[in-house]
């Protein structure tokens, strides 16, 4: 398999895409690539827009891409795809339109095959066992929280440990507690944002300079950076 795992989209201050997109082309290579584009997550927005805007970046990198609400078959469309690009936005809206279309084991298929799979935010979330990690409210309603289930682990995006001055709800390393006394043989790995998972050659790297936070169930959380193998992940 190869993945390319972002955090998010975007860094405060910063254009679409723009951290990561070096990261993309060289993930994707200098042979351009036509990549199907799944716009599920979005809601506030329609996927004509979605579209606009990635195809907007992968053009200056040499790739294209081509959103699956084309489709008149978006089973086939996956089928045939040269690489497979889940944007973010709403999880929960995502996995009900990844289900009603049949796609979750087509495209799980397809990436272990070997095409490369790029997703950020929710699409990172729908690279997991489940969406359960995600940050996300259920504004919908999907049948069951399954995601593509490409690794083994749960991420955690958009990760952070701040505590704003004056909160006094639940942090998030005690939602993902709860999630863990829940779960307790799952990990789960807080991604910060401007950081990504990358996973080709059987290795699983960081990108970014922020560690990211791994939580097992009763265990003291691991801060690790992109010098730390993360290797264990996969086997996790």
């Amino acid at each position: 398999m190869r993945l390319l795992l972002l955090s998010n989209s975007t860094n405060a201050g910063e254009g679409y895409l723009e951290f990561p997109l070096s990261h993309i082309k060289s993930f994707l290579g200098n042979k351009p690539i036509k990549c199907l584009f799944i716009p599920y997550a979005a809601v506030t927005f329609s996927f004509d827009e979605y579209e606009l805007k990635v195809k907007d970046r992968f053009n200056k990198i040499g790739h294209d891409i081509i959103s699956i609400h084309h489709a008149s078959s978006p089973l086939k469309d996956v089928e045939s795809a040269e690489a497979i690009v889940i944007g973010g936005g709403n999880t929960f809206h995502l996995l009900k339109l990844l289900q009603q279309n049949g796609l979750l084991d087509a495209i799980s298929n397809r990436v272990r095959n070997g095409i490369p799979y790029i997703g950020w935010s929710a699409g990172s979330n729908m690279a997991c066992p489940t969406i359960c990690t995600t940050n996300d409210m259920p504004i919908v309603e999907p049948q069951g929280f399954k995601g593509i289930n490409l690794i083994p682990f749960q991420i955690n995006p958009h990760y952070t440990d701040i505590i704003p001055s004056g909160h006094a709800g639940e942090t998030r390393d005690q939602r993902i507690a709860e999630f863990l006394a829940a779960n307790p043989e799952k990990t789960v790995v807080g991604l910060r944002e401007g950081t990504m998972f990358k996973y080709e050659n059987n290795k699983l790297i960081l990108i970014g300079d922020k560690k990211a936070k791994v939580f097992k169930y009763n265990k003291e959380p691991l801060g690790l950076g992109v010098e730390n193998n993360f290797d264990f992940l996969m086997e996790s």
